[in-house]
């Protein structure tokens, strides 16, 4: 068998080869996280092996996402948050930027008819009076033309900030305070996730950071607290639905112990 077409059926498990099929299977329905997040990190380094401008890799990693949306939304999870674009990602090369936001309408508008055929709900998490007009115009289409759907929900954070996001929601809290609307005694945790952009959508079990970078890059600082990290050094242009089940299998090893002992200490 070529190399390329034993990569397509087996992924490494540990010290063995799994078929992809079998990591599938090994998956507990029961036992799923409700909210996936993902850093999609490592597009550019792979356009780099590659010989070609990091755009080629942005390009490419469209596939990833699709891969994953498709895989959660077969497997039952209910949400799925994908960093798209941080406010950091504004201070890029200008050709760069263009291209994302260019990758950004393109995709969009080929791959809405994907979204509604499969009940994918869009949401959008971020300062869009940042983005072009046109992606601004594309992404409220998406948002609209989708808001019924009843399957997964894909929320994208882009040009988005986790301590933007808290400070934002504090900026609200006190003028509520101000107007005599809320007591400071009153603010609570419950409160200022009332506040968040993320409000209604529940924190994610597990966050998935591609590219073997060990750290969160300012996303969903606040909903990631108790979030089990799961990272790989795969960059995401290469990220398949064999990765995405690998790592749900490694979050359902772990015992969630939220800052408590669950088992006895003898």
């Amino acid at each position: 068998m070529r190399e390329r077409d034993a990569r397509q059926i087996e992924v490494k498990f540990g010290y063995f080869c799994t078929p992809v099929s079998s990591l599938k299977q090994n998956i507990d329905l029961s036992n799923l996280p409700q909210h996936i997040a993902v850093i999609m990190d490592g597009n550019g380094r792979w356009a780099k092996k590659k010989g070609a401008a990091r755009i080629f890799g942005h390009r490419n990693a469209v596939q990833s996402v699709n891969d994953v949306t498709e895989g959660c939304g077969e497997l039952g999870v209910k949400y799925l948050t994908l960093y798209a674009f941080s406010t950091e990602n504004w201070g890029r090369p200008k050709e760069e930027v263009d291209g994302l936001m260019e990758l950004l309408v393109n995709t969009l508008q080929k791959e809405i008819k994907t979204l509604l055929e499969n009940q994918v709900k869009l949401k959008i998490i971020g300062d869009l009076s940042s983005l072009p007009k046109v992606c601004q115009m594309n992404l409220f289409e998406a948002i609209e033309s989708t808001k019924n759907n009843t399957g997964l929900t894909l929320q994208l954070a882009l040009s988005y900030s986790g301590r933007s996001e808290i400070a934002k929601a504090t900026k609200k809290i006190a003028e509520q305070v101000k107007l005599g609307m809320l007591q400071p005694e009153e603010i609570n945790e419950q409160v200022v996730e009332k506040y968040l952009e993320t409000n209604g959508i529940p924190d994610p079990e597990l966050l998935i950071r591609t590219s073997g970078e060990m750290r969160v890059s300012n996303f969903l600082l606040w909903q990631i607290a108790y979030t089990e990290l799961y990272i790989t050094p795969k960059l995401w242009p290469d990220f398949r639905k064999e990765d995405l089940y690998e790592a749900i299998c490694a979050y359902q090893k772990r015992e969630r112990r939220f800052g408590k002992v669950l088992t006895p200490i003898a």
